[in-house]
């Protein structure tokens, strides 16, 4: 079968393997679906997690499909069921420096548990729309982490998937007030889908001052603050926080969701004097179940989220789409030909 794997820093290719085989724990996976995530593009480029890898490995985290085969040993699966698998789950590294991932169409699930790293999916959502529940799941996360109020005042930083997905499980939660900060304007539109109030095209306006007039001003000590009590990183430059740091107001809480890189300087004088709150979020202890609760919630609002769709034959494309911020949000790829 045709897989998609990494084989060092760039270089990734739709290879020819042998179809995966299973033991008595495990579950083969026919994958309708897998979604290309910021994380897939980071691996291509490191050609590894975080350093090169020896070997080759599979990538592709963000997939439904149907159980095609299950071992003798496990319950509860059965063949024919819709899932959405959770990479993690169950101790598995699917798509994520191991040797299994989704772009394929048959994907092996170790040691496979019902509610572990295999979730049924509702009968009334389709596989596209399923696959949303990983990067959803992150949101989410992101999200309870923060513990927003529906008073508070929000700023979300990267109208990606996830960025979308965090103002979509604001929203869900009762808050009113939440600016989108995103350089593309065709990002922002989606944000403003999904219920976000002010839009702030970074490219065109001064940030601290749009979030001043949408949320209101302060100071401390001296420093101008804007009235934005909840702050979350998600774009992955290396100038958003320490520009959060300084436009933050007293007791803020920051939420950092995007994967940075390399080192990015923080102002620690700044962030004592305003006795911020800094906090990270980063995959889903147990969120999985939820995420696909809100997919099968009426008015669920998937077009908002996905903007390509590609078959398994055309990755390359898909890629090339992913990679331009501008125009993307999920690129999905059909892996059922």
């Amino acid at each position: 079968m045709d897989m998609v794997r990494v084989h060092g820093p760039r270089h990734v290719s739709c290879d020819r393997v042998e179809i995966p085989i299973i033991g008595d724990n495990d579950v083969l996976v026919r994958v309708a679906r897998c979604g290309l995530c910021g994380s897939d593009l980071g691996y291509i480029a490191i050609g590894g997690v975080a350093a090169p890898a020896d070997a080759p490995f599979g990538i592709g985290h963000e997939l439904s499909g149907t159980i095609e085969a299950a071992g003798a040993s496990v319950r509860g699966i059965s063949v024919g069921l819709r899932v959405v698998v959770n990479p993690m789950g169950d101790d598995n590294i699917i798509g994520n420096g191991g040797p299994d991932g989704g772009f394929a169409p048959l994907l092996r699930v170790h040691n496979a548990t019902l509610g572990g790293s295999i979730h049924a999916i509702p009968d009334d959502v389709s596989f596209e729309h399923a696959a949303l529940a990983e990067p959803l799941a992150v949101s989410l996360h992101a999200v309870r982490r923060a513990n927003p109020s529906s008073g508070s005042n929000v700023a979300v930083f990267g109208a990606g998937p996830i960025g979308l997905g965090i103002v979509h499980f604001l929203k869900a939660a009762g808050v009113a007030r939440i600016a989108v900060i995103d350089l593309s304007a065709g990002r922002l539109k989606r944000a403003r889908r999904l219920g976000a109030d002010t839009l702030i095209d970074a490219s065109q306006a001064d940030v601290a001052a749009a979030l001043g007039d949408a949320h209101g001003r302060a100071e401390v000590f001296g420093w101008p603050t804007v009235a934005t009590d909840l702050f979350f990183e998600v774009s992955g430059a290396a100038t958003v926080l320490p520009s959060i740091i300084a436009m933050a107001p007293f007791h803020a809480r920051v939420v950092m969701v995007a994967v940075h890189h390399a080192p990015v300087p923080v102002d620690w004088k700044m962030a004592l004097g305003k006795e911020l709150t800094l906090t990270t979020a980063m995959g889903y202890p147990d969120e999985f179940p939820a995420a696909l609760a809100a997919i099968a919630a009426p008015g669920f609002d998937a077009d908002a989220l996905i903007s390509h769709r590609f078959p398994l034959d055309r990755f390359d494309e898909a890629l090339n789409a992913a990679r331009d911020r501008t125009d993307s949000a999920k690129v999905m790829v059909a892996c059922d030909g």
